[in-house]
């Protein structure tokens, strides 16, 4: 079944902070602090980047494995459709999508809790580059709303996905494009003005 992933990132410096004022207006927790590592694929001649489409296989507590369209910003809230199943085997799908002619292009990784507040998930993101909050709903009054609740600022919300936002400071720094990941980077931390991003709390 097709379905719409609508969201908006805040680039944060206190996710703590978030996270006992998610716990003050009572959400619900949903996954606690998990490690993820994910891996993103194109076709050989990079199509599926070019035209904005995401192929990705990620593991924490399961082995997922996920589509997305498109992104289109709308009222300040990313919208594309989005296929996502769970499946049995990581390695095993590794290899599938090996033999399917996709080509690994990118590993990043994170650590990630979530909740469930009025409706919407937050993720309390913690990246090799910096910490940032998620807010996902099914419409962007709502998504707006919960950010307020949150006192994030939502004109500072970020103007592009992780990878994305990774590219930008690529280009600047001339770190290793497809690997994201905490060791790579090591004790570097960005600032926000590197990333070309607004704190939001």
């Amino acid at each position: 079944m097709n379905s719409q992933e609508i969201e908006v990132k805040f680039y944060v410096r206190d996710l703590k902070k978030i996270e006992l004022r998610l716990l003050d207006l009572k959400a619900q927790l949903i996954q606690p602090r998990v490690h993820e590592i994910n891996f993103r694929y194109d076709l050989p001649d990079g199509s599926m980047r070019t035209n904005g489409r995401v192929l990705r296989l990620r593991q924490d507590t399961n082995a997922i494995l996920t589509y997305k369209g498109p992104s289109e910003i709308v009222d300040g809230v990313f919208s594309r459709a989005e296929l996502e199943t769970t499946v049995g085997d990581f390695e095993t799908t590794q290899r599938l999508l090996k033999a399917l002619g996709y080509v690994q292009i990118m590993i990043y990784e994170k650590y990630r809790a979530t909740y469930d507040l009025n409706g919407c998930h937050i993720m309390l993101d913690e990246l090799p580059y910096g910490d940032f909050v998620e807010v996902e709903g099914t419409d962007t009054s709502t998504i707006r709303k919960v950010s307020s609740q949150l006192e994030l600022n939502f004109e500072a919300a970020a103007g592009a996905g992780y990878s994305r936002i990774f590219d930008n400071y690529n280009l600047k720094y001339g770190l290793p494009p497809s690997d994201l990941t905490f060791e790579a980077l090591g004790e570097k931390k960005p600032t926000p003005e590197e990333l070309d991003l607004r704190i939001a709390d």
